[in-house]
């Protein structure tokens, strides 16, 4: 039976793999001081960077798994459940994990900004694929971490942990600029099949039934989180992905327009507008006419 646990505090998981509390609120875990342990289902209440050094079983999130392989970050946010399966032998963990609860960077200049790094609601396909230097820069990271929490906590303590983790997480969000870029092939492949989807939905009756099409739905059809898909959309073309799926329904109305058979209130309708004013405000901003001055006009 798959053993489940809860950690809430930074102690309970100290605790779980052999670590000492240096400070009530952060930890720098060496997973290679744990016990070795099967597959479990774990549940957060904390902030955690996971860099493992083996493979550990199928890293599962919600209904998805994580293209998650040796050197590789996985980050995990409060009320995240993470199940390791397919690992029912015991085994040893290697790698390295920073931990920190929310209140830690309560008050802090990283409170104002945490999410802002988009990264920590990603899930399938998402994980971070470091380099060789890149896993250094990591390290790095990790040990000043560690280094302040060797010293007695003082009033400046908690300003510089959390200004550590924000230049660790600086570092991570230039890691995924790097990888948008190199794994290009990959995005281009997604960035195709989401056209296709639009042009799918738009040629169902889906409009009709579900309305307007969400960010939310078309990457929940590419088994991708919604802030994972929207940073991969906005790097490839410039454009939010709701721009994007915007510019669709405008470029489908300026055909069905030219079908003087078709009332604008008609074509509202068909393309999942509830109310036929919403398009028509929708069009005057982005071509300039309403509807009706761009049918006159062409």
């Amino acid at each position: 039976m798959e053993r489940a646990y809860n950690f809430d505090t930074v102690s309970q998981y100290n605790a779980f793999n052999n670590h000492e509390t240096l400070h009530p609120l952060v930890s720098i875990i060496d997973f290679s001081k744990a016990n070795k342990r099967t597959g479990s289902r774990m549940t957060f209440g904390l902030y955690c960077i996971f860099l493992k050094e083996v493979h550990c079983g199928d890293l599962k999130y919600g209904c998805n798994y994580y293209d998650y392989e040796e050197g590789t970050l996985v980050f995990i946010s409060p009320g995240q459940v993470l199940d390791v399966e397919n690992k029912v032998d015991f085994y040893q963990p290697i790698g390295h994990a920073l931990v920190f609860h929310p209140d830690l960077i309560k008050g802090t200049a990283l409170a104002k900004t945490l999410d802002e790094y988009s990264f920590f609601s990603y899930n399938t396909n998402e994980a971070l694929h470091l380099s060789k230097k890149e896993r250094k820069i990591v390290f790095d990271c990790f040990s000043k971490i560690e280094n302040e929490l060797s010293h007695s906590v003082d009033k400046h303590s908690k300003r510089l942990i959390a200004s550590n983790i924000e230049l660790f997480l600086n570092y991570c969000e230039r890691f995924y600029d790097r990888q948008f870029i190199t794994r290009e092939h990959i995005n281009k492949g997604i960035l195709e099949r989401f056209e296709e989807a639009l042009n799918s939905y738009f040629a169902s009756e889906k409009p009709y039934s579900i309305g307007l099409p969400s960010v939310a739905y078309f990457a929940d059809e590419l088994n991708l989180s919604s802030n994972y898909f929207g940073d991969l959309i906005k790097k490839e073309t410039g454009k939010s992905a709701q721009e994007y799926i915007q510019n669709k329904i405008i470029d489908i109305a300026k055909n069905k327009i030219f079908d003087g058979s078709k009332t604008i209130n008609e074509i509202a309708y068909e393309l999942g507008f509830r109310y036929p004013q919403h398009f028509s405000r929708l069009f005057k901003q982005r071509v300039g006419y309403t509807p009706n001055e761009y049918r006159n006009l062409n």
